[in-house]
């Protein structure tokens, strides 16, 4: 029997939104401590359950609000989900929202060792490993400058550099990339094919029905936070040509 990298069982999140509008923070601290809030509940995901197995890259295709954004951060941990448990096996190096963690107060060295720190390495790990990634990252020049003086491309390929050395077992992708340049991001999906020839296991949110065809063996087409299918990645990209 194969290995499972990532478990999700009956995943649901739903999230409160308020209907009242155009408030100050003095009104809404008001009527907070009043409990006059009035919320609706939007469920963002409901019932979601698949497995992808160890070295497996698996798809995750939706139209824009299906949930697919959502399940990623759910399964990298920035959400507790409202219902159902997922379980992933290994360090996970999760490629959404680059450079989020980093303290823009901190240099760029502080922060490659923080960051490290957060994907449970230690100082000495990441000490064999910062010239790779600051060179990977093209900011040997400004390793002891504060991140607040980075331009967001600068941080996003120091964020990409960190998550991409650091040899996860589990990589998380959320649509394509688009950090720096297109020489930059050549070097990226570069490195994405090294891991995968590695056995790193990939999950990966996209629209591009020819990169989850030609890369991912097997998919999950979400609808409005529904799972509508999972199997063979061509089969879910077919059924997601005829979403609309």
């Amino acid at each position: 029997m194969e290995a499972t990298a990532i478990s999700a069982k009956n995943v649901s999140m739903m999230f409160n939104l308020s209907r009242d509008k155009n408030m100050g923070i003095r009104e809404y601290a008001i009527k907070a401590l009043r409990r006059e809030l009035s919320f609706d509940e939007y469920w963002a995901l409901r019932d979601v359950t698949f497995d992808v197995k160890k070295g497996e890259i698996f798809g995750i295709m939706g139209l824009n609000g299906a949930g697919k954004s959502t399940l990623l951060k759910i399964i990298t941990g920035v959400f507790t989900p409202t219902g159902g448990t997922v379980a992933v096996i290994g360090k996970i190096a999760p490629l959404l929202e680059l450079g989020a963690g980093f303290d823009n107060d901190y240099s760029a060295r502080e922060n490659v060792f923080m960051n490290g720190a957060m994907f449970g390495h230690s100082p000495k790990y990441m000490a064999a490993k910062y010239d790779e990634i600051i060179d990977f990252a093209e900011v040997r020049e400004f390793d002891d400058v504060p991140l607040k003086n980075f331009s967001s491309g600068m941080k996003a390929r120091l964020g990409f550099a960190v998550a991409a050395n650091v040899q996860p077992d589990v990589l998380i992708l959320d649509e394509i990339l688009g950090v720096g340049d297109h020489k930059f991001r050549a070097k990226c999906r570069k490195r994405i094919d090294e891991m995968i020839l590695q056995g790193v296991t990939v999950l990966m949110a996209s629209h591009d029905i020819s990169q989850i065809r030609n890369k991912c063996s097997r998919a999950l087409l979400l609808r409005k936070g529904r799972c509508v299918y999972v199997g063979a990645a061509d089969k879910v990209c077919q059924l997601y040509e005829k979403e609309g």
